[in-house]
């Protein structure tokens, strides 16, 4: 356990106070731009995705080591089943090939495992899901996905405030890795208590709730996660072996030939409580240490700025400091100047919407992606995508999305106006001459197609068409 202190300093109104596990210091060894976690050698990207995990469709066949594998796997195993196979061994093998990215990650996890150790014992999880951070981020508190899932335990926006997360124009505590930590173990017990299996929960953080549920459906009603996962999204079925064969190279990394790189930050630490908008920039001054290592121990905060307050004081990260220089950065830290400024409209304060508030479509305005809209109604981004059969991430202008799983997009109100003789329609996204004849009493596809002159059923949305009122 790292090493903290107690100050006491009557007339302080700073406080530097002894570190209790749930105020257990934020860390991050990598600067911006750094190549992430790269398990697929044609992947370039400097974002972390767990959708980069490679997809195993036809594993290599097991080999007279397989069983040393097995057994191996056996004596790690505590209270989530280890599962040994093809697939497990398959990303085994792709994790053991970048020796040197993960001999970097053994290094951070003597910082970070010791605060997944204590969130999740507190909420009386596993600590073997500590491994799942690797998978999901390198342990980057950094990392952003290309939908915006960011941190160490790659949380969205809606469910990081649904998890109690704050993000604002200030802090986003999705990239705090105690805050977030307590916050993937709420999530993950919540999951277990639905499914009542430990693989079946991990699968869910990748892809919800929703699907996992979907899948079990399919497989007949109950099933473990081998038995389901074939109905899983393509990428779940790949990362719960990618979290399985993770927790086989931090227990034996020595028999792969890869050896842990020391931490590039400081692992003793101090915490310190902030009570007023402090900027890094000067408590590193004081503290005559690069701003940038200051940041990479606060990484919460997006301004490089401390917004604590008399009723909210915020934790500041510092390496152990001489008591010398006690006196210096109390100085500091009570005779700033920074004067707080509004939040901007988009970090509203939210609120979980109940389903009967929320509309059963969306209209896809510029400029909207579609983590915007399931941000702005509080909907998972891969429901979203599933609702409306969506591949990739882009949204449509003019596009009519559905917000609920069984909305019917042909019950919604025609976009029309009346003229004499006729009346005039403008096509949405996913329209047909059929489905805007089956809206009107009389139309048919060739009166629709005569009266416009279209040569072809196809149609472009936004166009306005003409429909006779006879």
């Amino acid at each position: 356990m790292k090493r903290l202190f107690t100050l006491i300093i009557c007339f302080l109104s700073l406080q530097i106070v002894k570190a209790s596990p749930s105020f257990t210091p934020a860390a991050n060894s990598l600067v911006y731009g750094d190549n992430l976690l790269n398990i697929a050698q044609n992947l370039t990207s400097n974002y972390q995705d767990t959708i980069v995990v490679p997809v195993v469709n036809q594993p290599a066949p097991l080999t007279s080591q397989s069983g040393v594998f097995k057994r191996r796997l056996d004596s790690i195993k505590k209270d989530i089943q280890l599962d040994y196979n093809e697939y497990v061994q398959s990303y085994i093998d792709i994790y053991a090939h970048n020796r040197d990215e993960m001999g970097h990650v053994l290094g951070l996890t003597k910082y970070y495992f010791p605060i997944y150790e204590k969130a999740f014992h507190d909420a009386g999880i596993p600590d073997e899901i500590k491994y799942l951070s690797i998978v999901e981020s390198k342990l980057d508190p950094y990392a952003v996905s290309r939908v915006g899932a960011t941190g160490p335990w790659q949380f969205m926006f809606t469910t990081g405030k649904l998890y109690g997360l704050n993000i604002d124009d200030y802090i986003d505590e999705r990239r705090d890795p105690v805050q977030a930590s307590y916050a993937a173990a709420a999530y993950l017990k919540d999951a277990y208590e639905e499914f009542g299996d430990w693989l079946l929960a991990i699968a869910s953080y990748n892809c919800g709730k929703s699907n996992v549920e979907h899948a079990i459906d399919k497989a007949g009603g109950t099933g473990d996660f081998w038995t389901i996962r074939q109905y899983l999204p393509v990428e779940t079925r790949g990362y719960v072996p990618a979290f399985i064969a993770v927790a086989y190279i931090m227990n034996y990394y020595n028999k792969l030939n890869i050896i842990p790189q020391p931490c590039n930050f400081a692992l003793k630490t101090d915490t310190v409580l902030v009570n007023k908008y402090v900027s890094l920039g000067s408590v590193a001054q004081v503290l005559n240490i690069d701003v940038k290592d200051l940041a990479n121990l606060n990484p919460a905060y997006k301004r490089q700025i401390i917004n604590g307050t008399d009723k909210l004081p915020r934790r500041l990260i510092i390496p152990q400091i001489d008591k010398e220089k006690y006196s210096a950065l109390y100085e500091t830290l009570n005779n700033s100047n920074l004067v707080p400024t509004a939040p901007k409209s988009f970090y509203a304060p939210y609120t979980a919407k109940k389903e009967e508030d929320i509309p059963s479509y969306h209209k896809v305005k510029r400029g909207e992606t579609l983590g915007d809209i399931a941000d702005t109604y509080g909907i998972e981004l891969h429901d979203l995508k599933a609702w409306n059969h969506l591949h990739s991430g882009k949204a449509v202008v003019g596009q009519r999305l559905r917000l609920k799983e069984n909305a019917d997009l042909s019950a919604e109100k025609p976009s029309l106006k009346n003229h004499d003789g006729y009346i005039t329609y403008k096509v949405k996204a996913g329209d047909t001459l059929s489905s805007i004849a089956s809206k009107f009493e009389g139309a048919s596809v060739e009166k629709i197609r005569s009266m416009n002159g279209l040569k072809k059923n196809r149609l472009q949305p936004g166009m306005t068409i003409k429909i006779s009122k006879g």
